[in-house]
């Protein structure tokens, strides 16, 4: 283990915190919620639910999110990121396990609910870790990484879910959440023993930032929230300025960009697969093939575009993202034919995280590192907003047209209308210190 009063001569840190990352949004994001994609069409003979109820389930795992999200920043701001994430990742592990084991409709919706809760509270603090461990020149490379860590979950519950299907049988989907939970317990441990909350803590500065490291006092903490460390009283919530974020008219019009996002990605990963099998006529390891591609290809999309953010503004790269997206979406409903399903995962698939990874280093460039994690937490209500009506629209569409090509065509408009609203973005003045 490295000095932490020294700064290091080999790896820098903040890249062990770039891989643990990448590691928690697999597990908070890949498996607890992207899971549900593949196993949604068992659970939902399983259970006997409506394409509505099945709605219902992703809505209240994203309500949960809700709730964790509007005050995640600032829980990861009072008492570290370190610890908040850690014990988040346990519960999401803790209620994947009790949805397999959930008898009817009620209890699953229970269960999907404190899954989400879990999840809001380690991906909003760590991608706001991500801000603090990068500076502004590497901040969206750094986020977009991060954010892939959902582009591993695609690829590893794709082949895995029907895997596991076929050798359970009925009771297939119930293990499947037994083994996400399994792995998301792992991924827990390890965030309490890698993460670290500030390069301070180091001796270190963040990656990409040309300050020197901060020289601690031994008389009184310093004047700069930036170079304090988490427990410090001059920390407390009181302390940090929040009117920065609740005041800033830019962090208001990055909301409401957010939740077109929110609103139209989550119709489509969430009836990805029942609509290619039980309306395309695919088999549930094609699906489950094409979600794998998606993964695998996705990968890269937060890496890209992060770093085309960093080279062409926030704004075009968020409306580029937008514009690509709502042409997947809309492919997606009305292309019935196997060449358009296939255009559509690869667009989904090269822009999937991308909105996420640029709206972190957008936090960060007009809030600074120090309060980034709150205002990334504020902005994520509205997300988690989007994300919570469009499971339930879209259900109940399938309800009533029999069929999700509406469903599809509405989150293309959507996301056609958040790209509209990045073009009207105006350009940070300077990043605000706490």
């Amino acid at each position: 283990m490295p000095d932490e009063n020294q700064q290091s001569q080999g790896l820098h840190y903040g890249w062990v915190i770039l891989f643990m990352s990448v590691v928690t949004v697999l597990g908070c994001l890949g498996f607890a919620r992207f899971g549900y994609t593949m196993i949604l069409p068992q659970m939902k003979e399983g259970l006997n639910l409506t394409k509505t109820q099945a709605g219902n389930l992703a809505t209240g795992n994203f309500v949960g999110y809700l709730i964790l999200a509007i005050v995640g920043g600032f829980l990861a701001a009072r008492y570290g990121p370190r610890v908040v994430i850690g014990l988040s990742m346990l519960l999401i592990g803790v209620a994947m396990f009790l949805t397999g084991l959930a008898p009817n409709f009620q209890m699953a919706l229970m269960w999907r609910t404190l899954t989400g809760v879990g999840s809001g509270g380690s991906n909003v603090p760590v991608m706001g870790l991500v801000s603090a461990w990068f500076g502004t020149k590497r901040r969206g490379l750094a986020a977009g990484i991060a954010a892939g860590g959902s582009s591993v979950g695609l690829a590893i519950t794709g082949p895995l879910i029907p895997r596991v299907i076929d050798v359970y049988g009925a009771d297939g989907w119930r293990y499947s959440w037994y083994y996400l939970s399994a792995m998301t317990v792992i991924i827990a441990i390890l965030c309490f023993v890698f993460l670290r909350n500030r390069p301070e803590e180091k001796g270190l500065i963040a990656i990409g930032s040309d300050e020197s490291p901060p020289l601690p006092s031994r008389n009184k903490p310093s004047g700069n929230a930036q170079d304090r460390p988490f427990d410090s009283a001059q920390d407390r919530p009181s302390s940090l300025q929040w009117g920065l974020v609740y005041k800033s008219g830019a962090v208001w019009h990055l909301a409401l960009i957010y939740i077109m996002f929110g609103f139209s990605y989550i119709i489509y990963a969430t009836f990805f697969a029942d609509y290619l099998i039980g309306e395309a006529g695919f088999t549930k390891e094609v699906a489950g093939w094409l979600w794998m591609l998606a993964g695998l290809i996705s990968f890269v999309s937060g890496f890209i575009w992060g770093t085309v953010s960093d080279v062409i503004g926030r704004k075009y790269g968020l409306a580029l993202v937008y514009f690509l997206q709502g042409l997947c979406f809309i492919i997606f409903g009305l292309w019935k034919a196997v060449p358009g399903y296939y255009l559509s995962v690869l667009l989904f698939a090269l822009t999937a995280w991308s909105i996420p990874a640029i709206m972190a280093a957008t936090c960060g460039d007009y809030l600074g590192p120090r309060l980034a994690p709150a205002a990334l937490g504020f902005v994520t209500v509205f997300f988690g907003t989007g994300q919570a009506i469009g499971p339930t629209v879209a259900g109940y569409i399938g309800d009533v047209t029999g069929s999700y090509t509406w469903a599809f065509i509405i989150a293309g408009l959507a996301a056609f209308v958040g790209a509209g609203g990045a073009l009207s973005l105006r350009p940070p003045k300077r990043e605000v210190q706490a």
